[in-house]
C-alpha cells in the first residue's frame, strides 16, 4: 500500500509540474510578454521539479533551484498581460451563481478530511484527490470546460507568481537547519534562560520559539523541526508532555507566527496583489489581534492539556 501511494503521490506532483510548464508554454508563446524567455525558463524549471524530480540527480535540482532563484532576484519573472474578466461579466456570474461558489472550496478540505481519516490513502493523496475532484465540481458548477479551467489556473499561476515555491523552500530550509545542528544551538542558548524543571517556562519558550522562527522563516514546518529539537524536547517533553499533544499545539502556535509576518508571502503578500489593497501589510495588520489571542490560547492549552 506505501507503494502504492508513494505512487500515486508522485501522479500528483507531475500534475503540478504539467501546469507549470503549460504556464511557461504560454509565456513563451506570448510576444507582448517583456521578460518572456527569462519568465518561461523559470517556470520549465519549476516544472521539471514538480515533474521529473525523483529522477534529477541533487545537484542538478539544487543548480535549477539556485538558476530561479538569480531569474528571481533580478526580477525577471513577471505575469505578463492576461485576459481579464471584466467586472460587469464578473458581477452577473456571482449573482447567477451565488452560494454555490463556495462549494468547490469545502469540497476540496471535506474531500481531502474524509480520505486521510477513512482511507489508507493518507493525508497529501488525499489532498491531491480532493482537489482534482473539487475543479471537477467547480467545472460542473459554473458550466465550464476544461480550456476555461486550463486558463484559470494559467492565471492564477502567473499571479502567485515566484512566491508559490516559498513553503517548499522554506521546509527543506528548515531540514538543513535541523541537520546543520541549529537546534542544538538554540537548545544551549534556552538552557541559559529557562530554569530547569519550570514546564511553564518550557512551554512557554516552546510557544514563542514557534511563533518568532515562523516569523522569521515565514513557515511553520521550516521551523518544527528546528524548534522542536531545539526547545520542545529538552524543555517539554522530556518534562512529562505528551509529544502528540505538544507537538500538534507547537505547529498551530507557528501559524499564529505566520500571520503576523510579510515573509510568508503566499499568505499576507498575495492577498494584498490579488485584492490590489493599497497597504502592503493591510492583512497582517487585521490579522494581528487574533493572532496574539491565540498565541495565549495555545500556551493555555499545551500547559494544561499536554502535561
Amino acid at each position: 500500500m506505501e507503494a502504492f501511494n508513494n505512487n500515486f503521490l508522485e501522479f500528483f506532483f507531475i500534475l503540478t509540474g504539467l501546469l507549470m510548464a503549460h504556464t511557461g508554454v504560454n509565456v513563451l508563446l506570448d510576444p507582448k510578454h517583456p521578460t518572456r524567455l527569462q519568465t518561461a525558463v523559470f517556470w520549465f524549471l519549476l516544472a521539471a521539479t514538480f515533474s521529473i524530480g525523483r529522477f534529477i540527480p541533487p545537484f542538478v535540482s539544487g543548480v535549477m533551484v539556485v538558476g530561479m532563484g538569480i531569474l528571481t532576484l533580478f526580477n525577471q519573472v513577471k505575469i505578463g498581460p492576461i485576459n481579464q474578466v471584466s467586472e460587469e461579466k464578473a458581477e452577473e456570474r456571482s449573482k447567477r451563481l451565488g452560494n454555490k461558489i463556495f462549494i468547490p472550496v469545502v469540497s476540496l478540505a471535506s474531500i481531502a478530511i474524509i480520505i486521510a481519516q477513512f482511507t489508507p490513502l493518507g493525508g497529501q493523496v488525499g489532498i491531491g484527490v480532493a482537489a482534482v475532484l473539487s475543479v471537477l465540481i467547480a467545472m460542473f458548477i459554473t458550466k465550464s470546460d476544461g480550456k476555461v479551467a486550463l486558463h484559470e489556473g494559467d492565471r492564477m499561476v502567473r499571479q502567485v507568481g515566484t512566491v508559490g515555491i516559498l513553503p517548499q523552500l522554506l521546509a527543506a530550509l528548515g531540514v538543513i537547519f535541523t541537520a546543520a545542528g541549529v537546534g542544538d544551538v538554540i537548545a544551549g542558548m534556552i538552557s541559559t534562560v529557562v530554569p530547569e524543571g519550570n514546564q511553564l517556562i518550557g512551554v512557554i519558550a516552546y510557544v514563542l520559539g514557534m511563533v518568532v522562527f515562523t516569523m522569521i522563516m515565514g513557515n511553520a514546518f521550516a521551523a518544527f523541526t528546528v524548534i522542536t529539537a531545539g526547545i520542545g524536547v529538552p524543555f517539554v517533553i522530556a518534562q512529562g508532555a505528551d509529544p502528540v499533544i505538544a507537538g500538534t499545539l507547537a505547529m498551530t502556535a507557528g501559524y499564529c507566527g505566520t500571520l503576523m509576518t510579510p515573509m510568508a508571502a503566499n499568505f499576507n503578500a498575495l492577498p494584498v496583489a490579488l485584492l490590489e489593497m493599497k497597504n502592503p501589510n493591510g492583512v497582517i495588520k487585521e490579522q494581528l489581534p487574533y493572532a496574539l489571542l491565540m498565541i495565549i490560547v495555545h500556551i493555555a492549552l499545551m500547559y494544561f492539556w499536554a502535561f
